[in-house]
Parts: structure tokens; sequence; C-alpha cells
């Protein structure tokens, strides 16, 4: 199991990690719009490995219409940070020493601290920005992580990924996000921030299932 946590104060929002709380969607950080998505994209092991591998080489953000750019893993070991069983025991924090892995092009896989550009257009409007992976997670069963706003976004906020195996042997897929709006445009008309979401929504999903099924 791998396990990354990077904290620092770059970002540019305060509730680091928000994305992971059960209740994002009743209640999110303030004055953010939240947003969440699950697809169920086949089953078995290699339907979850090959998803899992596509999520961590950045296939997601490309699928979207994005060009992911300036790659810059963090330098030294991510601290692992507090994680929890399946009874809700606290696990003891260790040192994650990983090896860095990268896509065909050389591009570094997502890693916890990883600093990345990205540039492109959702629905005609600029998606340009500087973002930092906040965590990573490999599990035998499921594979995450989570990006943060640092600057240059028309919004300011987190979304996470995450690749489930389940019990049942179905794999989903599942894209949480919470936006601030933050250019002038934006937060005259928050149905933008909801049109942009769903855009990038979709795009996600393209990339990674096989089966592009209809969002539950």
């Amino acid at each position: 199991m791998r396990r990354g946590t990077f904290q620092d104060g770059t970002v540019d929002y305060a509730a680091v990690g928000a994305t992971q709380a059960a209740d994002l969607m009743g209640y999110p950080p303030e004055k953010s719009l939240p947003a969440e998505a699950s697809w169920r994209i086949g089953s078995g092991e290699e339907r979850f490995a090959g998803s899992s591998d596509a999520l961590l080489s950045w296939a997601a953000l490309r699928g979207a219409g994005l060009t992911v750019t300036d790659v810059r893993p963090a330098s030294g070991p991510m601290y692992a940070g507090v994680s929890f069983d399946a009874e809700g025991n606290p696990i003891e924090p260790s040192r994650l020493e990983a090896d860095q892995r990268f896509d065909a092009d050389g591009t570094p896989y997502a890693a916890a601290g990883t600093t990345v550009h990205l540039h492109g257009r959702v629905k005609g409007h600029r998606a340009d920005a500087e973002l930092r992976v906040i965590y990573v997670a490999e599990e035998p069963r499921r594979v995450a992580f989570a990006l943060g706003t640092i600057r240059g976004s028309v919004v300011s906020g987190e979304e996470s990924f995450v690749i489930d195996w389940r019990d049942n042997d179905e794999v989903w897929f599942t894209v949480r996000a919470f936006d601030r709006p933050t250019s002038l445009v934006y937060r005259l008309l928050p149905p933008m921030v909801r049109r942009r979401r769903r855009e990038l929504f979709q795009g996600y999903l393209r990339a990674i299932s096989p089966l592009y099924t209809t969002p539950s």
C-alpha cells in the first residue's frame, strides 16, 4: 500500500482535504459550490488496474481537453499522515519512500506534493491553473488522489479522483470537487461554475471509462 499526503500553506484555499468529507455535498467550504459524480466503469482486477494506472498518469485531465505541463514532483519523501482501519482506529503514520514512475512520454505520475500546470478551455472559457497534488492513496482495492489550486485558476478549490474495486467485483470511478469562483464572470454567474464542472466530469469519464456509461 502506498500513501502520501502533502501539507503546505501554498494552496489558495483553507479547507485542504475537504473532498474526503462525507458531508461535502451538504456542507461545502464557505462560498464554494460542491459537485460529485460516480460511474460504474466495469468489473474485475484487470479493469481496476488499468483504470488506476490511467488515473495516476493524468489521463482524466487530458481526457477533459486539458494539457498537462511542468509536472514537478516534490523533493524528498512525503509524510503519509494519519489513516484509519476498517474499525475507525488510527494507523500509525509512516514515511513513504516510493520510486517515481513515469508514463510513456516521460511525464511523472501523480505523487503527493507534485506541482502541475494545466492549460486549456472548458465550455469556451480559460482553464489555465497551477495545482498541487494534496494526497495520493494506492491500496489493494482503491486508488485516489486530490488536486488543489495554487494560483491562476478562475476558481479556487479542490477535486479528488477515486477508483474503487468493490467487494461485488464492480469497479467505480468517483470525482468530487468544491469550487469557489474567483474570476469576475464566474462570481457574477454561478451557474457557469456548475456547467464548467459538468463538462470537466464528462471529460474525465471519457478518459477513464472504456464503457462511457451514463452518470448515476
